[in-house]
């Protein structure tokens, strides 16, 4: 992240499937909506209450945009980090219009109030070698009952 950008982490729901487009020199463009409600705890009523939505539009490119339309759709609850960007133009009358959304730098389906199934695929160019994560095997010397390290 570069010196004078906006960090965001965003935890809410898509409002829509994700929107997949390819640029003219084929890098994928994935565009999408995420709501975010805040709730409190109202102790006089002893309830939940939700604030105000707010919507965030973002972006993600490349291989992360792709992953993100083969993975996610309307409703989908996400836990989201990027940055936020400024877009400036004018439109057909000649006004100047502006508008904030985040740039996603990596995003993730939440498991707080559901569950997921992840279908691991290894990253082009990601060594094949020597990996631990990927083994299937155990490693040399594991205790196949022993507890994990962490």
């Amino acid at each position: 992240m570069s010196l004078g950008e906006t960090p965001v982490t965003l935890v809410g729901n898509l409002t829509d499937d994700p929107e997949l487009k390819f640029t003219d020199g084929g890098a994928a463009l994935a565009k999408f909506t995420v709501a975010v409600t805040p709730r409190t705890f109202d102790r006089t009523a002893n309830t939940w209450k939700d604030g105000t939505t707010a919507f965030y539009r973002c972006a993600a490119w490349r291989q992360l945009a792709e992953h993100i339309a083969d993975s996610l759709k309307k409703g989908s609850r996400v836990v989201a980090t990027g940055r936020m960007r400024q877009h400036d133009w004018t439109n057909e009358q000649g006004e100047k219009r502006s508008m904030l959304a985040v740039e996603i730098d990596d995003i993730g389906a939440s498991v707080r109030f559901t569950t997921v199934q992840i279908n691991a695929k290894r990253a082009q160019g990601a060594p094949s070698g020597n990996d631990p994560w990927s083994a299937t095997e155990a490693p040399a010397g594991a205790k196949p009952d022993a507890e994990p390290p962490f």
